[in-house]
């Protein structure tokens, strides 16, 4: 979960956030290299009191600052698009189940099982505990099973919606009249949390996602249970 002083991604919980993290690195990496050489040169142009005369007109200069930022570009773009393309593979999920934005709450829906169905509200700032997250805790928590594939469906029964969970690489817009679905795989147990990421009206703030990875096992327990 992000903190104050978090100035990085949080912490994986899936492989596709992992995939994110690598390529956010390996992205730096490169900015920082031309950084730093581009720096260099502008040092050495500024505080140097002659003019190389091939500098202000030479076409084996402009070719070089052409072709060396398109292959640049290559390197980044093949990664990036690999990326994307796994962002939107959705290969045989082992559950599914939907989530339905409304102003200002989640509906939450397992139709794999039995009709489950249940609305997920925040609660309020004087109801919770002192070990609670302000802002972040709800009264009914989506349950889900780690280390399995999952789609989640996601629309909206108002206005636009966004449902984000920043650890699992998961943000997808919840439009009205239409679904949209993303894939992905906890690797861990444990509690995760994410917020609306649309601006929908005064209490925007106030619908948070909250959802417990659990073992298989444990998570067959709780459905048939419910």
């Amino acid at each position: 979960m992000a903190t104050w002083s978090n100035l990085n991604f949080q912490d994986s919980s899936s492989p596709l956030m992992e995939q994110m993290i690598f390529f956010h690195d390996f992205s730096m990496m490169i900015l920082m290299l031309i950084i730093t050489f581009i720096t260099y040169l502008m040092m050495n142009l500024i505080f140097n009191k002659f003019t190389n005369r091939f500098l202000l007109e030479e076409q084996l200069i402009e070719l070089i600052w052409t072709i060396i930022p398109a292959i640049i570009l290559i390197f980044i773009a093949l990664p990036s698009l690999k990326l994307l393309y796994l962002l939107d593979e959705n290969n045989k999920p082992i559950i599914n189940f939907k989530a339905i934005g409304h102003q200002w709450f989640w509906t939450y829906e397992y139709s794999d099982f039995k009709k489950i169905k249940f609305d997920s509200f925040m609660i309020p700032q004087n109801n919770i505990n002192l070990d609670s997250f302000r802002l972040l805790e709800v009264d009914n928590r989506l349950v889900l099973p780690m280390k399995t594939k999952i789609r989640i469906l996601i629309t909206s029964s108002d206005v636009i919606h966004s449902w984000t969970i920043p650890s699992l690489s998961v943000k997808s817009d919840a439009t009205p009249g239409r679904i949209n679905q993303a894939n992905f795989i906890i690797n861990r147990p444990g509690i995760f949390f994410g917020q609306c990421s649309e601006i929908c009206g005064t209490n925007h703030s106030f619908m948070p996602i909250m959802l417990e990875s659990i073992s298989p096992n444990s998570f067959i327990n709780w459905i048939k249970n419910y």
